[in-house]
């Protein structure tokens, strides 16, 4: 566990009291238009898929924005630019050819996606971006990234109930932030109004105010599997644009 980095994460939460401000509100769920109990591990008696060329469904214009050195993606299929319904897939690289290994029922941000993230506006970014770090509430998994507990993630409880453990487990999504920082932590080298906080975490049933959420189960999976010798990235979009 990274102690100073925790330590300056909390100072700055308490400091600010803004920094889960993509990730989750007081009012998700309530017009979010999501499915109700996504998130679910969709994997048990699933078939991989094998020997793939490249991603599926990802278009030239983002397929060459995955790193050469990249072994892991994960990549996050949107239903459409205005929903909050999406389904998450790790694939793996093995020799020159990737294998899809699990999927996943998600949500994304409650007003869907866009390729011009402004803070609050409830849609998740459009990109290919490097995972490098993650976190959470709950203590280490057995996570391969660098791995952060602290309370200071805790999902405020003026939220409804059912978010309240949203951020027991997060991955950072590398949109706006410092690499190896813990999440939480408030840099955005871009500026404060191209948001950030935007991670992978746990689901609760609905859309999100910009972040991916999947199961625990699924959460616990990427953890213990994305592993930094193999520069995971995700992928993630609206179908229409991952093809573009």
């Amino acid at each position: 566990m990274r102690i100073a980095g925790a330590v300056r994460a909390v100072a700055a939460f308490a400091a600010c009291g803004v920094l889960l401000t993509s990730c989750g509100s007081a009012d998700d769920g309530a017009d979010a238009g999501g499915k109700k109990g996504g998130g679910t591990d969709q994997a048990k008696g699933a078939e991989p898929t094998t020997d793939l060329k490249r991603i599926p469904e990802v278009g030239d214009r983002l397929q060459d924005k995955i790193p050469a050195n990249s072994r892991q993606v994960v990549a996050v299929y949107g239903e459409g630019e205005d929903s909050a319904d999406s389904t998450v897939v790790l694939y793996t690289k093995s020799g020159s050819t990737w294998d899809k290994t699990r999927s996943w029922a998600a949500h994304n941000g409650k007003k869907g996606w866009t390729t011009d993230h402004r803070e609050n506006d409830k849609r998740s970014p459009v990109g290919v971006y490097t995972l490098t770090d993650a976190g959470g509430v709950l203590a280490d998994p057995g996570a391969a990234l660098p791995y952060t507990q602290s309370e200071s993630m805790q999902a405020p409880h003026y939220w409804a109930k059912s978010h309240w453990h949203d951020f027991d487990y997060v991955i950072a999504i590398d949109y706006n932030r410092a690499k190896g920082t813990p999440p939480n932590d408030p840099t955005r080298p871009q500026g404060q109004s191209k948001g950030g906080s935007i991670w992978l975490h746990m689901d609760h049933g609905s859309g999100t105010s910009g972040c991916v959420s999947l199961s625990k189960q699924g959460m616990a999976y990427l953890l213990k599997n994305l592993d930094p010798k193999q520069h995971p990235v995700v992928v993630m979009g609206d179908k229409a644009n991952l093809k573009g």
